[in-house]
């Protein structure tokens, strides 16, 4: 049998990649040039946009499934400073930094504490989230309201806003909706400042099953209006990740005034923040960690009232997007990490938990050449070395 070692790799260079394709063909890919993209270090003024920003592991580090988190400092912070150089400001230690998936409380506590210090340096927006995954396991509501009252607390002291995020602890023990109004309420009457509610749907994390105390998604929405409206001046806004644009419009014009949708929609956002006439939505999304550059230059279109421009610019990262997220959607977050990669934004495609091995060599071929198709690449030749090599220490070989 030929050894691997003596097949031929898959090759780079005069301005293509091959890659494998869904029906096993190989292709030559042309390397499209960086899109026109310049910095735009404002936040814009028509949207406050936050992107989900996630983690570099540190490659020399033992980030393997069940050990402690262990975090390349320089290049995620290196990272922020990349969104913050686009106008975004920053929603952290959120979902797409793998909570719950790798990164632990203390970790947590340390990216918190220097990502907020450096958004200060920056004067840049930060957000982050605080939850109750301190907890190995709850049995009661006092136990999930005190963890969440110790994550707030943490938050508020680095200067960070405040993101309450969905508990999958709070999921487990709760047997009503007056269950989650309860501890919803104690956690908004004690906070300083406004904040972002969160309500993180199930494609994203299954355990969330159900909350609000219902699987009928009328059902539970109506319980989380119920808590908006009680505590509307506590809440800056809402994000909602459900993956249903015609959830988000309706739940949009419901809010009391004041009140922000904050898009986590990473199938429809460009509807969504282009917004209806009447209704926007302002946007809290990992995707625009993958595509900030086109992002900002959409928004900035946006801000000039150029809807033509925005669409030019927003609309090619869409199928980007819908790859990155696919089912299992909660895997987004290896996509996200091979781009920073692929742009040369960490020094290698490691991450903690060992969630690198959470997509395969074909769904991240597509995400080379969807970014690519996107001129997402910011240095097309580096990006197509990464690939090439990626693959073929994978085994991935004409």
């Amino acid at each position: 049998m030929t050894s691997l070692l003596s097949q031929a790799a898959p090759t780079a260079g005069a301005g293509a990649v091959e890659l494998p394709g869904p029906d096993g063909a190989w292709r030559r890919v042309a390397l499209a040039e960086p899109g026109p993209w310049v910095d735009h270090p404002q936040p814009f003024r028509s949207r406050v946009c936050f992107a989900a920003a996630h983690v570099a592991a540190d490659p020399l580090a033992p980030n393997v499934p069940g050990a402690p988190a262990v975090v390349d400092w320089d290049a995620t912070l290196a990272f922020r400073r990349e969104l913050f150089r686009y106008g975004f400001g920053v929603a952290e230690a959120m979902d797409t930094a793998q909570r719950g998936m790798g990164l632990d409380w203390p970790a947590v506590q340390e990216l918190v504490r220097r990502s907020a210090a450096q958004a200060a340096e920056h004067g840049a927006r930060i957000a982050s989230g605080a939850g109750t995954d301190q907890l190995t396991e709850a049995r009661t509501l006092d136990e999930v309201l005190a963890a969440y009252l110790e994550q707030v607390a943490f938050v508020e002291s680095t200067g960070s806003q405040v993101i309450v995020m969905a508990s999958r602890q709070l999921a487990a023990v709760a047997t009503s909706a007056d269950d989650y109004l309860r501890v919803y309420d104690a956690v908004l009457s004690q906070v300083a400042e406004p904040v972002v509610l969160h309500w993180l749907g199930e494609a994203f994390d299954p355990r969330l099953r159900g909350y609000w105390g219902s699987t009928d998604v009328d059902t539970a929405t109506a319980t989380f209006l119920d808590l908006v409206r009680a505590h509307a001046s506590k809440v800056d806004g809402v994000k909602v990740s459900l993956l249903s644009a015609e959830h988000e419009t309706g739940l949009r014009a419901a809010l009391p005034p004041g009140v922000r949708l904050y898009t986590g929609d990473d199938f429809h956002y460009p509807e969504l923040i282009r917004g209806d006439g009447t209704h926007h939505s302002d946007a809290l999304l990992g995707a625009l960690a993958a595509i900030a550059p086109a992002a900002s230059a959409a928004l900035t279109a946006l801000d000039a009232g150029d809807l033509s421009a925005y669409d030019d610019a927003m609309a090619p990262t869409l199928p980007l997007s819908r790859h990155v997220f696919e089912a299992p959607t909660y895997h987004y977050k290896t996509g996200i990490a091979f781009l920073a990669w692929l742009n040369g934004h960490q020094p290698g495609f490691t991450m903690v938990g060992g969630l690198q091995a959470g997509r395969g060599a074909l769904h991240l071929a597509r995400v080379f050449e969807l970014a690519n198709q996107a001129r997402l690449l910011r240095d097309p030749d580096l990006a197509a070395e990464r690939m090439t090599a990626w693959l073929s220490v994978h085994g991935v070989v004409r």
